[in-house]
């Protein structure tokens, strides 16, 4: 039997966003962020596929210095005690053409939730580009919904990446 080899890939950040959305005020908009600090890879051998995405969740812009600091605070990712955000993937399996199913668990602000989701995998220029979107809710995270219930939940997540090999 000839052991297939593990293949590491990491996130090139110059080519890579980790974003959310979140409706407010009542759903009446939309507030768009991003975090700017992140690393992740993707590995692949015998024993499976698995993803790792870890966010410096100091790092987030919303465009807006006074929101983002209320975000930063303990009503939300509490960066003070919970510096990072991390996704572990459990389970990937491909479903078909380059359609990953993706489970594992999100932890952020000293919760930890399952997720489960779709994601694309495609060949580009020597490297690979996996671009997934899932919804949380951040209740379930210890996060607030805001002054008044303002803050719609659930939360979407869009992590677009270009992965190539260290």
């Amino acid at each position: 039997m000839i052991e297939q080899a593990t293949t590491l890939w990491s996130v090139d950040l110059d080519e890579s966003s980790a974003e959310f959305s979140v409706r407010t005020f009542w759903g009446l908009t939309t507030v768009h962020g991003r975090f700017d600090r992140f690393d992740g890879s993707y590995e692949i051998g015998p024993a499976g596929t698995t993803i790792e995405l870890t966010i410096d969740a100091d790092s987030l812009d919303t465009g807006n210095g006074t929101r983002d600091k209320h975000l930063r605070s303990s009503s939300f990712f509490d960066v003070g005690e919970h510096p990072l955000v991390r996704f572990t993937s459990t389970r990937v399996h491909t479903v078909a053409g380059g359609v990953l199913h993706v489970a594992g668990h999100l932890e952020a602000a000293g919760r930890r939730v399952l997720l489960e989701f779709p994601a694309t995998v495609r060949p580009v220029d020597g490297g690979l580009d996996i671009e997934a979107t899932t919804t949380v809710d951040q209740r379930r995270l210890g996060m607030s919904s805001g002054t008044l219930g303002m803050i719609r939940r659930p939360v979407t997540l869009h992590v677009k990446s270009h992965l190539s090999r260290p």
